[in-house]
């Protein structure tokens, strides 16, 4: 699919036309009829960050009353309850703070994968970025240290829209996009896989939005490094930072585009994020194979509860609904397990 295609079909296509077409292209590189997702947990080690993106609620200064560094006793208590879930992967992002070097991911990393022996899914192109720089290390270096400490793939955060005019609105004191693109592109080399992500929703053109998909296909030809590409959505509140919500129409439209267009991606997330669970069935209508994370539904006090018994019933309910097979997946998208 062209640029120019990409647009017509925006512009003047119907939905349900396009949707049909994402499904087809998805069910041909999945001759089954499963939807995957995954059980994980995602603990951000601190809330410190120098970037302060304008989108951000979560970054604090070093200074204030609620920033803090996780200490070890409260990361393996958030990791072994995750594990009693049935976890499989970890996914450990944060601030950009300079009191964390590089040996404290070493230290974490081989506590983690000798402790617990789970997938460590984990550090974003800024944050790798901005170890390496206070660390005095290369890119290449600080990845393959904290490889060597345990650390097995990268999430595709901070790339929210591969647009340089659109970064220095939204966040810019944050890489640029080349920067993100090459961080990838040393990682793939490395033999470490990634994810590729996109925030929609703030102020961008769709038109930047497509040059986000454009860079990512490119790289993957080059690379063929990504996994999967997740878009997430932006919700205002809590930061100031106010636009008008997206509307999932216009969410759908791109997600289901996004299976034409990046025809070297085999996986393409449907997002819980932001919507409600009618628009997650529908993005499985609009060509998506997996719905990502379990636990990312709520806070789940133990793997008895009815709550946990009642977002995995839901999880399965919904795929079983499009008239699909939920199965369980690991980060390589390796099935686990399949719920009849």
């Amino acid at each position: 699919m062209t640029d120019e295609e990409f647009l017509f079909l925006y512009l003047t296509e119907d939905l349900n036309k396009i949707a049909a077409a994402a499904c087809e292209a998805r069910d041909r590189i999945f001759q089954d009829d499963l939807i995957t997702f995954i059980i994980d947990r995602t603990i951000n080690y601190t809330n410190i960050c120098s970037c302060q993106c304008k989108f951000c609620s979560f970054y604090r200064n070093k200074t204030d009353n609620d920033a803090y560094v996780i200490d070890k006793a409260t990361l393996f208590g958030k990791v072994m309850e995750a594990m009693e879930f049935g976890a499989t992967q970890l996914i450990l992002q944060g601030g950009l703070n300079e009191d964390l070097k590089i040996d404290y991911f070493e230290d974490m990393f081989k506590n983690l994968k000798g402790r617990y022996g789970l997938t460590i899914h984990s550090l974003t192109p800024p944050e790798l970025v901005f170890i390496a720089k206070i660390s005095g290390l290369s890119l290449e270096e600080t990845l393959l240290r904290l490889k060597k400490a345990g650390l097995d793939s990268l999430p595709g955060g901070g790339a929210d829209i591969l647009h340089d005019t659109v970064r220095n609105l939204i966040s810019p004191n944050k890489i640029n996009t080349s920067t993100w693109l090459e961080v990838m592109r040393t990682a793939h080399g490395l033999g470490i896989k990634s994810t590729a992500t996109m925030m929609m929703g703030t102020v961008e053109t769709i038109e930047q939005r497509l040059a986000h998909l454009r860079l990512i296909r490119e790289l993957q030809d080059e690379t063929q490094g990504f996994r999967a590409f997740i878009i997430w959505v932006y919700r205002p509140g809590n930061n100031g930072f106010l636009v008008e919500p997206l509307p999932a129409e216009e969410y759908l439209k791109f997600l289901a585009l996004s299976r034409l267009y990046l025809n070297n991606f085999d996986h393409i997330h449907g997002s819980w994020i932001g919507y409600n669970e009618e628009v997650a069935k529908r993005t499985l209508e609009c060509g998506a194979d997996d719905l990502g994370s379990l636990l990312l539904r709520g806070h789940l006090v133990n793997p008895n509860s009815d709550n946990y018994r009642a977002c995995l019933e839901s999880m399965l309910e919904l795929i079983r609904s499009t008239g699909r097979t939920p199965a369980l997946r690991d980060t390589a998208y390796e099935v686990l397990r399949v719920f009849d």
